[in-house]
């Protein structure tokens, strides 16, 4: 599709923040929103002096009206870690259900592509390694992860009813563990906490034993993938992730010594529900897509330390207060 004016809901959020750093990058006008819930304005904060970026601070879940036309609208509020959607169940519930509602409704409006932020999640404690789209998935409802693992489901399903009964032009794409700067120290996943705590020469606190697996990705190829399935009219969903699979245990070691630390290694409990393995079939999106990670996770994690290095005085992005001058109002 042609480059045009982009909405971004969480647009202040770890992901959210590339993305509209991206989409400027490529011609884009981007209309940032967020409640600030799990962002900050700060995150974008190098953005906002840029021609046909904006900032309004919004929430989804509420009316939310933006005039003029709108060629493409990406649906990334949400708590994304275990931290914070076991603190916000109720929020996360809703940003999921009513705040993909609203999203939806502005992209049937001004018939505009949606693209849902969708979750590797959706998959659970999985059954079937690697997972494939075509994977159905094994959550728990009714577990505490169930709030933001069945919010995922319920957008999904309300995606394609938008697209079934009334034509909206939509795209799902399953984000599999992303990293990178300007995730928040303290947000609770597994490789902000390693490093934060490595760089501090804490002792690093690995779950269980540690051989869970995870499938981690760069931020920034992961925001290829997001944009090469907005320019397709392919539907989804689709994995867009890194099929590098590797034990938390090994990841923390890997960490510690990227990083120079003399942190010991601590077992601690492993959260009820945590899946046991995670890695993505990327068929999908390298034969329909043409995208497939680029980025080599040891070079990402120098980069990703590096930032946390540079950004010492960085205790939490949300919750701040906010400065005026950052956010444009309506």
């Amino acid at each position: 599709m042609s480059v045009g004016r982009a909405v971004v809901t969480g647009g202040a959020g770890f992901l959210g923040s590339h993305l509209c750093e991206r989409l400027l990058d490529s011609g884009w006008e981007v209309l940032a929103l967020d409640n600030f819930l799990t962002g900050g304005p700060v995150n974008v904060q190098h953005l906002l002096g840029q021609d046909g970026f904006r900032l309004l601070r919004a929430d989804i879940t509420d009316y939310v009206h933006v005039a003029g036309p709108v060629d493409a609208v990406l649906h990334f509020a949400s708590p994304a870690s275990p931290i914070d959607y076991l603190q916000l169940p109720i929020a996360t519930m809703k940003v999921g259900s009513i705040g993909t509602l609203h999203a939806l409704g502005l992209a049937k409006e001004k018939g505009a592509r949606f693209l849902l932020a969708s979750t590797s999640e959706t998959y659970g404690d999985p059954q079937v390694h690697p997972q494939p789209e075509t994977y159905w998935g094994n959550v728990n409802p009714v577990g505490p992860r169930g709030v933001y693992d069945e919010a995922k489901r319920f957008a999904e399903a309300l995606t394609m009813a938008y697209r079934r009964a009334h034509g909206v032009d939509t795209a799902i794409v399953r984000i599999f563990n992303t990293f990178g700067p300007r995730m928040r120290p303290n947000d609770g996943r597994a490789i902000p906490t390693f490093v934060r705590q490595a760089l501090h020469g804490e002792p690093l606190t690995v779950a269980g034993d540690g051989s869970q697996t995870r499938s981690i990705c760069y931020v920034d190829d992961l925001v290829e993938g997001i944009l090469a399935l907005l320019r397709s009219d392919l539907p989804g969903p689709v994995n867009i992730g890194n099929p590098h699979e590797i034990s938390v245990l090994d990841l923390a070691k890997w960490i510690r010594d990227l990083s120079g630390s003399k942190s010991s290694i601590t077992f601690v409990p492993r959260p009820q529900d945590d899946p046991e393995i995670r890695q993505p079939d990327i068929t999908q999106a390298q034969r329909l897509l043409g995208w497939s990670p680029q980025v080599p996770i040891e070079e990402a994690l120098k980069q990703t330390i590096a930032w946390f290095r540079e950004h010492p005085d960085i205790t939490e992005i949300a919750g701040e207060p906010l400065a005026e001058d950052l956010v444009n109002h309506p």
